[in-house]
């Protein structure tokens, strides 16, 4: 096995099992059942959000100063002793230091993971092979849910609090897997490394017209000052507070990042709202007995695993912002469609859903890590990204705690629908007016 494929694997790896969090198809009736409300519920996922909005910049400057791998080991770590908690403290504050331990694993490896994929490869000269192997990583931990998923409302079962302890399982091995991670190797030739099959011209993404491609190794200064590194691929990290400030520098000199980032905005929301918090709200609404939430989550997860695995079907058609464009719209649509429906309607809304999810994920993180110029401040900027992220579904957990305690659980997926496709149609326009600006001056 190359030392390439090698790294890819163990990535996939880590993402599997860290990933393989298998109480989630039924934590809402869990807390329930020990006697938590609604209200509580919620308001320990908006603590959650808030949480990971305030630990996100630090562990994504630590990543960017030290070294990724250091804290995918240091995420895994901290995942065990989340899912252990409540195990052990099976209460409001059980599950509040849970949630709080989960965002501080998350936000340890939310940046690092993508940027020491993408940042392994193209230093390894198989950048071009970088958005496919995203995907199919994602793919694979979709696959892994699948399997598990559907058991789990037997698991609850036979042992209640068997999809924590066994999750702790899981964190386990992730921790091993990022302790084999290779260091990132000095830079080469994309000739002298390949990692999947060879990419088509059209496997390379396009930012649409006018954008650069995520999987081109473009000269600049950041790759030139890792070409001179002898010993590692990445450059060498600047003190914190200096990438903190490079990494907002970086920001305001580029339009297109922010909105970029701000488009991936509805993506997460939408996703973590929808898989985390609507998911089992909606099933509940529909009658659906408990031990039948991991099938029905299951089922949309490989409808997830399909679009994951197959990024470059629609890039072919269309550019990536406007497929991010198309796939957001159409995420938000089912997502109201599933809670005016039947149950058989509602579960049809929610495959197609998790499919427009599974497209648009590894096509967003290409744009995304494209846009950014200086991979000193890359974890730093994903961290960024990833704060904004939170810091709306902590909004949006709120008012669904709300929206839920007055029985208007179908009023909030409308109108949730409503306002994803109005800032859709802004940020298109705006990003629209970005790129012209820019081929005019670069014209000039």
């Amino acid at each position: 096995m190359s030392a390439v494929r090698r790294a890819v694997w163990l990535s996939y790896t880590f993402q599997f099992f860290f990933g393989l969090l298998l109480w989630l198809p039924v934590f809402y009736e869990y807390q329930r059942q020990i006697g938590l409300s609604d209200g509580q519920i919620f308001g320990i996922q908006s603590i959650y959000y808030i949480a990971f909005c305030l630990l996100e910049i630090p562990t994504g400057m630590v990543a960017d100063r030290f070294d990724y791998r250091h804290c995918l080991v240091a995420g895994g770590v901290v995942l065990i002793a989340a899912n252990m908690t409540p195990v052990l403290l099976s209460d409001y504050t059980g599950f509040l230091v849970h949630f709080l331990l989960i965002a501080l694993a998350r936000s340890l490896v939310s940046g690092a993971a993508s940027a020491y994929l993408y940042e392994y490869m193209h230093a390894a000269g198989a950048g071009a092979d970088y958005p496919q192997a995203e995907g199919y990583g994602r793919s694979y931990s979709l696959i892994g849910k699948v399997v598990c998923w559907p058991v789990v409302g037997l698991l609850m079962q036979w042992n209640m609090p068997s999809p924590y302890w066994l999750s702790a399982i899981n964190a386990a091995i992730a921790v091993l897997a990022a302790v084999l991670l290779p260091a990132i190797p000095a830079r080469r030739s994309p000739a002298s490394a390949t990692v999947l099959s060879p990419p088509s011209p059209s496997a390379t993404p396009s930012a649409g017209s006018g954008g650069s491609a995520a999987g081109t190794d473009q000269a600049s200064p950041s790759a030139a000052a890792e070409d001179s590194t002898p010993t590692s691929g990445r450059t060498p990290r600047p003190p914190i507070s200096v990438a903190l400030r490079g990494s907002f520098a970086q920001m305001r000199a580029s339009r297109l990042l922010v909105l970029l980032m701000v488009q991936g905005v509805a993506i997460f929301t939408l996703a973590r709202i929808c898989s985390v918090n609507l998911f089992q709200p909606i099933l509940d609404s529909k009658q659906t007995p408990v031990v039948l939430y991991g099938v029905v989550m299951a089922l949309m997860t490989v409808f997830e695993a399909l679009g994951a695995a197959r990024p470059n079907w629609l890039r072919k058609r269309i550019s990536d912002v406007r497929s991010v464009f198309v796939l957001t719209i159409a995420m938000a649509v089912t997502l109201a469609l599933a809670g005016l429906l039947g149950i058989v309607g509602s579960v049809i809304a929610l495959c197609l859903f998790s499919l427009a999810c599974g497209l648009s994920f590894p096509i967003q993180r290409a744009l995304l890590n494209a846009a950014i110029t200086d991979s000193r401040y890359r974890a730093t900027l994903l961290s960024i990204e990833s704060i904004i992220d939170r810091a709306v579904c902590a909004l949006v957990a709120l008012a669904l705690g709300d929206y839920l305690q007055h029985g208007q659980l179908t009023d909030f997926l409308v109108q949730t629908a409503i306002v994803t496709c109005v800032l859709m149609v802004v940020i298109a326009g705006l990003i629209t007016m970005t790129r012209h600006r820019t081929g005019a001056a670069t014209a000039g």
